[in-house]
């Protein structure tokens, strides 16, 4: 089983996109949902997860500046861990912009628009 650590401002959001990772029959990820951003690093550390799946808005402490030093401090404590940003590019365009260059400049592994299916969310995931 592939471990996946998902952090985002929304609960029910995040409870989606959990239940979406499980639930496919091809992929074999176990979620861990975190609720403080705070706990990420550590989680990580212990678990060493397979991947890091973040939301960035606005707003702290979900900001793209915060979700850069978490994923930055992931990679020293578990270097194999893939970070991948989630950003709502339709109500964030600016931001959505930023996270694209993140992701040009080296910074994440991947990202995902929030208007993606939950189906592309998997396969994209599976295929990090």
């Amino acid at each position: 089983m592939r471990q996946v650590i998902v952090n985002m401002k929304d609960y029910i959001f995040a409870d989606a996109v959990a239940q979406a990772l499980r639930s496919d029959s091809a992929s074999d990820f176990a979620v861990e949902n975190i609720g403080r951003p705070g706990d990420i690093v550590q989680y990580c550390s212990i678990l060493s997860p397979y991947a890091l799946l973040m939301e960035v808005t606005r707003y702290e402490p979900f900001t793209l500046d915060e979700r850069l030093m978490i994923g930055d401090a992931v990679k020293r404590s578990a270097p194999e861990c893939k970070v991948v940003l989630l950003v709502d590019e339709n109500s964030e365009k600016e931001l959505a912009k930023r996270v694209r260059a993140a992701k040009k400049d080296g910074f994440i592994d991947q990202f995902i628009y929030g208007s993606t299916s939950a189906s592309f969310l998997v396969a994209l995931m599976d295929a990090l």
